[in-house]
Formats: C-alpha cells, sequence, structure tokens
C-alpha cells in the first residue's frame, strides 16, 4: 500500500499542476458532465476576509458548475427572508475585491454579494446560482413552513419574489432577477433533531416531499414565462435515522435536480475519542458499529429509493480535530482531553490552515482502504481532506455512478483553489467517442 501511496499523492500533485494552467472542460454535447457544487457563505467576508473576487482569483468559479449562496431564512411568520441584508446586498466592495475590479459607488441600484455573484455570473455565464435555504441554525420555522398547503403556497411564493424575481426590500422592484438560478433546500433536518430550538413534526416527512411539490410547481410556472429552467436542489443527512425520519426517498426527486448527501461531520470534537469525520468506508478497528462513512450514506440514500446520479458526494474544506491525545501510536481512535485550538472555532480548522503543518511537527497518516487521513504531532490530530484524498474521492463519484462532488466550503480552500482544481479534474471526462 505504501507505492500505491506515493502513486496517488504523486497523481494529485500532476492534477494540480496540470489544473492551475488548464480551464475547466466545456460542458458540450458529448461530455460526461458531473455536479461541482460550491457553497459560498455570506458572513465570509467579515472575518475571515473572503470575497466572492477571490472565488474567481483562485480560478474556483471556472471550475465550478454550481454556486450555493448560504444562507437565506425561513421567518417565523413562514417567509423568506434575508439572514443580513448588510451582507447580501447594503455593504460596498473596492475595486481590489470587487469581481470585475471595479469599486462600488454610492447610489447604485444594487450592492452587496448579489451584486458581486451578478459580477461573477457575466464572467461564467454556464455557471448555476442558487440561494440555500436555512443551514444548522436558519432551519428553526421550516416544519411550520411546511405545515400545510396554504403555508407552503405562501412561503414559495415568498421565496421565488424575493431571491428570483429579485424584489428586495427598499430596493427598486426586481433589481436583483435573473441572479439566483434555482433553490436549495437545507433544511436540517425535517422530522428529527437539529440545532436546538429547532420545530420538529412527525409529519415533516411528508410535508417535506410536498414542499419540494410546491417549489417544483412555482419554479416550473416562472420558467415558463421566463423561458428557462430554474434548479431545485437539497442538502441530505447521511445517517440513515434521518432519511427514515424526515425523507421520502423515491419521491422527492420527482422535485429534485439532484441532492447532496453530507459527507463530513461523521465524527468530530464533540466526541471525546478521535476518529474520521468523513471517510469513504469504515475504518478497520473502528470503535463504532454501526459507523458512519461516505459510501454507507451513499447506499442508504440508494435503498431509500435514489438514484445514484442524483446524488452529489458532500467534500469538506475542514478538518475535524482533538489535543490532548493520550495512546500513542498514530493518534486514531484514542482518548482526547478536548477540541483542539482552531483560527475561527475550537476543534475545527480550515484546509488551507492544516495545509501548511506537516513538517512543524505533524505527520500525515493515510487510510487508503478506508479513504481517510489525519495529522498527528502525537498531542494534537485532526482528521482532514487533502488532495490527494479528494482524487480518491473523485474516482469513488465516477465508480459509483453518483452525480458529482459538493464542496462545503469555498474559504476553506487555499488561496490556489487546490481542492477545488483537484476535483475539477478528478471529475472531468473526454468526450465519448
Amino acid at each position: 500500500m505504501r507505492g500505491f501511496s506515493r502513486r496517488l499523492a504523486a497523481v494529485a500533485a500532476a492534477v494540480l499542476t496540470v489544473g492551475a494552467a488548464a480551464p475547466a472542460p466545456a460542458q458540450a454535447h458529448g461530455r460526461q458532465v458531473y455536479h461541482k457544487v460550491g457553497y459560498f457563505t455570506q458572513w465570509s467576508i467579515y472575518g475571515r476576509n473572503f470575497q466572492l473576487s477571490k472565488v474567481e482569483a483562485s480560478g474556483a468559479a471556472a471550475r465550478l458548475t454550481h454556486l450555493n449562496y448560504a444562507f437565506g431564512t425561513v421567518t417565523a411568520d413562514g417567509r423568506c427572508a434575508s439572514a443580513d441584508p448588510w451582507a447580501d446586498w447594503g455593504t460596498s466592495f473596492p475595486a481590489e475585491l470587487s469581481v470585475d475590479g471595479v469599486a462600488d459607488v454610492p447610489g447604485q441600484p444594487l450592492a452587496g454579494n448579489l451584486n458581486q455573484l451578478a459580477e461573477l455570473k457575466a464572467k461564467h455565464p454556464g455557471l448555476r446560482v442558487l440561494i440555500s435555504l436555512g443551514g444548522w441554525s436558519g432551519s428553526t420555522y421550516f416544519s411550520d413552513a411546511a405545515l400545510d398547503e396554504p403555508s407552503r403556497e405562501k412561503f414559495v411564493a415568498s421565496c421565488v419574489d424575493l431571491w428570483l424575481r429579485g424584489n428586495l426590500p427598499g430596493l427598486a422592484p426586481g433589481v436583483a432577477a435573473n441572479i439566483f438560478d434555482g433553490i436549495d433546500l437545507d433544511w436540517e433536518w425535517p422530522g428529527s433533531a437539529g440545532n436546538t430550538g429547532n420545530v420538529i413534526r412527525p409529519e415533516d416527512k411528508r410535508n417535506f416531499t410536498l414542499l419540494a411539490a410546491e417549489f417544483r410547481a412555482q419554479l416550473d410556472r416562472l420558467g415558463r414565462d421566463a423561458h428557462r429552467h430554474y434548479d431545485l436542489t437539497a442538502f441530505l443527512p447521511a445517517a440513515p435515522a434521518k432519511i427514515t425520519a424526515g425523507f421520502e426517498g423515491t419521491k422527492i426527486f420527482r422535485y429534485l435536480d439532484f441532492g447532496t448527501v453530507q459527507g463530513y461531520d461523521f465524527h468530530g470534537s464533540w466526541e471525546t475519542r478521535t476518529n474520521q469525520q468523513s471517510a469513504l468506508r469504515v475504518p478497520a478497528g473502528a470503535p463504532d458499529d454501526p459507523d458512519f462513512s461516505a459510501e454507507n450514506a451513499i447506499d442508504a440514500w440508494v435503498a431509500a429509493g435514489a438514484s445514484r446520479r442524483e446524488l452529489v458526494l458532500g467534500i469538506p474544506y475542514y478538518g475535524q480535530g482533538w489535543t490532548g491525545v493520550t495512546g500513542g501510536g498514530n493518534g486514531r481512535f484514542q482518548p482526547a482531553s478536548g477540541p483542539a485550538p482552531g483560527v475561527f472555532a475550537a476543534g475545527t480548522e480550515d484546509y488551507k490552515t492544516l495545509a501548511t503543518l506537516p513538517g512543524k511537527g505533524y505527520r500525515v497518516y493515510r487510510d487508503w482502504r478506508a479513504g481517510n487521513s489525519w495529522l498527528f504531532d502525537g498531542t494534537t490530530f485532526w482528521t482532514y481532506d487533502d488532495p490527494a484524498q479528494i482524487l480518491q474521492k473523485t474516482a469513488y463519484i465516477r465508480g459509483a455512478g453518483l452525480g458529482g462532488a459538493m464542496m462545503w466550503s469555498l474559504d476553506g480552500d487555499d488561496a490556489h483553489a487546490s481542492l477545488t482544481r483537484t476535483i475539477a479534474a478528478g471529475l472531468w471526462a473526454p468526450r465519448r467517442s
């Protein structure tokens, strides 16, 4: 396995070298096209100092098929709203932080991230930009919004009006029209626990399907008027219990273009023992049985009635970490005293930071059979995905017949978009004869 490890690492390095110069392949007739979905978080423009201009400058934008803007919120009265109007359409960007290199000026019709998205689309007309609704901390009232037919109709109509028709409060009618190409549902989770305080009902499972149907109907009506197709996607859980509690697997894909499956947070620093957070397969010797893995998550969705081509595997651009690790060895499956210190939060760290650790007391460990990599310095342990690991995942995506890869989130990548370049190269396919 050491020889295979060296070969795969060398291939990953070659992928980055080629990807640095090569543009993304055209999505022309006759090509096998995989979805490459990157999340951009509205709050990343603050402390993380990560703007959409960096998605463009790094080369990531040219290698995506979809960009999901996270998150729009669901209000207590069952309507769509902005979680941060200042970030979405209020703040101005100077020339050096603007996608088109031109500074925003006072009085322009639209500013903020939405204007930057419009500039990004102007450079990449084939890029599909979706508004993601909900998220971990924004799913509190999804159950109420989906409760009955009048609630669903009102909620979906408000989302279409705000995000797709572009009728932003306080601005000219339609000022943000044609920025978004669809809607991504990030209800975490129908029928089962998510963030503290979420409204949860047993009826959520059926109501999620009905909500997706209502979105599909209203998006199609809008699309007929606009002579275009609007995408509808959903973020889907990895845990079989959550799939069973909240999703009618066969029915929901009548309305979704595809679903992105959570391929991370299988384990994390909330636990007292080091583990993997995003392995392809359950590692030998894992202490939990049953356990989570990307393959188990995909198989659970297939068993629930989903087609493999409709499933897009989520890949983390961050790691989960523990410190105070005892027990020796390579550090995996060992007791720990708590979360490892992180730049933005204890227990998590961006890939761009973790990529600097090898050679600074940390050694990279790999389990190719499980599809899992980690860093360990004898005390602190980080489980994460690097380009070599991601290349193995793209091979799995192709071999398993999946629809592509999703990335959470773009701000975790390095300045050269190494992870995104690896995904794009790994999911490139030559023209069919």
